[in-house]
């Protein structure tokens, strides 16, 4: 993704293409200041509901650590990722990609697991809070 700093002052959005400057139909210039910010709006909703995971996913951690159990739970895991494959496909998005996601957030969590075990409560910013 490349940023700008042309702002399109009339929707908010920032143009990043030259297209602006050429003669391309106000129209189309529209309809991409529309799409994008959807796309920003998206990109929002997105960050804070990984924010609202993390906070759950903390709490899991707490409850582990004071009941000494592993930060990891394998079957858990295969089972989310089985389960987000579906809803991937369901939705028409490339289970591949659910899945590297999803194993991404996995590892985070993991992460943030062992610390809160191992005594080092996770930072503000590892927590998304």
């Amino acid at each position: 993704m490349t940023i700008s700093n042309t702002n399109d002052n009339t929707t908010g959005s920032t143009d990043n293409t030259d297209a602006a400057k050429t003669g391309v139909d106000p129209a189309v210039r529209a309809e991409l200041a529309r799409l994008r910010d959807s796309i920003d709006n998206i990109d929002a909703a997105v960050v804070h509901m990984l924010a609202e995971r993390f906070k759950c996913t903390q709490q899991v951690g707490h409850l582990k650590a004071a009941h000494q159990l592993p930060p990891a739970d394998p079957s858990r895991e295969a089972h989310q990722i089985a389960r987000l494959r579906r809803l991937a496909e369901n939705a028409k998005l490339d289970p591949a990609f659910a899945e590297k996601l999803l194993n991404f957030i996995i590892a985070e969590v993991i992460r943030h697991h062992e610390r809160i075990a191992d005594g080092a409560e996770p930072h503000a910013a590892d927590t998304g809070e």
